[in-house]
């Protein structure tokens, strides 16, 4: 007798984790290798943890960031502001154009052009970035399963670029339980070599020493790392410190007139205008 049609799709779908599935992808296109095409979601593997404290005026309100001049001291406008590439230590730049960028970026592109697999013990982990999860989209699921699978069988990793917000990235794609995951790779020119440290020549050990730090090795030595160790303890003792003040009603301020919280945290502060704020308040309190 034939499954009903809808069971026989609900068996099919991918299990996602409840807490995952909250998640929302941002980001979809299509795994592409030989005749092999796998539409795909991606979703980040990270999120942002802990608690974000905010620079706030003695009033309570958030302080917003500029750009500014440090020899006026004056604001610059976002709109004027200019790129420019630094050039020796005599504060040359040389300035590059929006046009100039714009012709320079990738070509738009929905495809995951994989382009080869390596030994997925081959990559170096100093060369990852940030990590990110494939997910199936549509009716792939059964291809998407399929390559996990030998790619975790054969202990393979994928090496692909795509393109994303107008940048291209360069990604290893590995397989660990039936999933795809994408870690963005940094480049050969962004991580340094021990050469470029400057570290001393190794010296000569006698064998006494090497088996006083082998046995201090095995004593603190487990099967596997524990989840627990990977707990951001001081990140649980502010939400607990945060946590009894609001309680108590400590320290909690009501933001004044001025920036509001919406605005973006990630502008450089105007040291200049804080510093004639807080110049102006020290006078009225004396």
């Amino acid at each position: 007798m034939a499954r009903p049609r809808a069971k026989r799709r609900a068996e099919a779908a991918p299990r996602i984790d409840p807490g995952a599935a909250r998640a929302r992808a941002f980001w979809s296109g299509t795994l592409t290798f030989g005749l092999v095409s796998i539409p795909v979601y991606l979703y980040p593997a990270n999120r942002r943890g802990g608690v974000s404290l905010r620079m706030l005026a003695p009033d309570g309100t958030p302080l917003a960031r500029r750009y500014y001049s440090p020899e006026t001291g004056e604001e610059v406008p976002f709109e004027s502001l200019v790129r420019g590439y630094e050039i020796g230590e005599d504060g040359k730049h040389v300035l590059v154009e929006d046009e100039e960028l714009a012709a320079l970026a990738p070509e738009k592109s929905r495809e995951i052009d994989l382009r080869r697999f390596v030994p997925a013990d081959s990559i170096r982990p100093l060369y990852f970035e940030r990590a990110y999860f494939w997910t199936p989209a549509g009716d792939s699921n059964k291809a998407y399963r399929l390559l996990a699978r030998v790619m975790e069988r054969t202990g393979r990793a994928g090496i692909a670029t795509f393109v994303m917000r107008a940048k291209e990235y360069l990604i290893a794609i590995f397989a660990e339980g039936g999933i795809l995951r994408a870690e963005t790779l940094r480049f050969a020119g962004e991580v340094r070599t021990p050469e470029q440290i400057g570290l001393p020549e190794k010296p000569e050990v006698d064998r006494h020493t090497v088996r006083r730090f082998e046995k201090a090795i095995e004593e603190l030595g487990a099967e596997a790392l524990d989840p627990e160790e990977l707990e951001d303890a001081y990140g649980k003792r502010l939400e607990r410190l945060i946590a009894a003040k609001r309680k108590r009603g400590e320290g909690v301020v009501e933001a004044g007139e001025g920036a509001g919280a919406g605005e973006d945290a990630d502008e450089p502060v105007d040291l200049m205008n804080v510093l004639k704020w807080s110049l102006k308040s020290a006078e009225k309190r004396r």
